[in-house]
């Protein structure tokens, strides 16, 4: 199909990266609709124009319209940004295909997994609702390119003209945009970095230093390389923005939901108390099931990602698991 230019953005999910980029895109000129699912939240960032419970600290441009009527949102923009938890991806999308949703360009932020399917996110969408479909992703904390921060980030798209027309949209001056074909490799980089970011998190609750971290990240990028290479990514994929990039920024950054959940777990507390404490969602949490189960089936050596999920699913500790992992059988660096 011919691409209009984009002058009207919808953003489907009012969490912290999704209010981020209504407020960058509306920054660009654009006429943006920001849509979330709890009408008394959207009423509180029209008052404050901010998001308190998800962004706090940055304010919404008074352009950004917000609304919880899911047929106005859709309906206005020729773009549609799904930024919600990857675990309500699905019941979102039967709401948006009651709606005005076709002729319109989709682009995805949503990272993760399903469990039970193991299917990507762009998989949910083209299931429901068979658009036109980019994936944006990268080492992108939501705080730091709301505040201006230089950062970048990949579309990713099998048609190379749509995924240049989302790089047109949101490049700017402090967010540049690059474009790839390999939307596999796109999304296990930026699903698996998380379940690997916990991991990173866990050594920091344990007190451990930057020689354990290093190893958590490299083995990890190791780990995500074996299997989104085996479901049809691109090995060099993995060593860009959405792969090494995104896994750097997430492990090591105080701001990255993952870590810190990982580094509450690494001084002992359970998963069911630190996420009930969380307005955000942790998308390694289910993740990490997700990926356990794919890695067993396809029998990958995914050992990490196996110590993470005995952590959070069966209770393990996480020094007895550390210990585990570094008593494994020698081998090569390149197994």
């Amino acid at each position: 199909m011919a691409i209009k230019p984009i002058k009207t953005i919808s953003v489907i999910g009012d969490g912290g990266w999704g209010t981020t980029l209504a407020i960058h895109l509306s920054r660009k000129n654009y006429s943006v609709t920001l849509w979330g699912a709890f009408p008394e939240n959207i009423a509180q960032c029209a008052r404050a124009r901010e998001n308190k419970k998800f962004l706090p600290g940055f304010k919404i441009p008074s352009q950004v319209r917000l609304t919880s009527d899911i047929h106005e949102a859709v309906g206005f923009g020729q773009m549609v940004v799904l930024a919600v938890p990857s675990e309500y991806l699905a019941s979102t999308l039967e709401k948006v295909r009651r709606t005005a949703y076709k002729g319109k360009v989709f682009v995805s932020v949503v990272k993760g997994i399903n469990p039970d399917s193991f299917k990507r996110m762009s998989e949910i969408v083209h299931e429901h609702l068979q658009v036109p479909l980019v994936v944006l992703s990268g080492p992108t904390i939501a705080p730091e390119v709301a505040g201006g921060i230089p950062t970048t980030a990949v579309a990713a798209c099998r048609r190379e003209e749509l995924a240049k027309t989302v790089q047109k949209v949101f490049n700017s001056d402090t967010f540049r945009i690059y474009t790839n074909t390999d939307v596999v490799g796109v999304e296990i980089g930026g699903s698996v970095k998380n379940v690997i970011a916990l991991a990173c998190g866990i050594c920091d609750g344990l007190g451990l230093g930057t020689n354990t971290k290093a190893a958590i990240l490299t083995r990890g990028l190791a780990e995500i390389t074996r299997l989104g290479t085996a479901l049809g990514g691109r090995r060099e994929t993995f060593y860009g923005l959405a792969g090494l990039g995104d896994l750097a920024t997430t492990c090591f950054s105080p701001s990255s939901r993952n870590r810190t959940v990982g580094e509450a777990l690494g001084r002992g507390s359970k998963i069911k108390d630190v996420l009930g404490g969380m307005n955000a969602v942790a998308e390694g949490v289910v993740t990490a099931k997700a990926v356990y189960r794919l890695s067993r089936k396809k029998r990958i050596a995914m050992p990490i990602v196996t110590e993470v999920y005995k952590i959070i699913y069966e209770n393990k500790p996480a020094r007895r698991a550390l210990k585990d992992l570094m008593n494994r059988s020698l081998k090569s660096e390149s197994n």
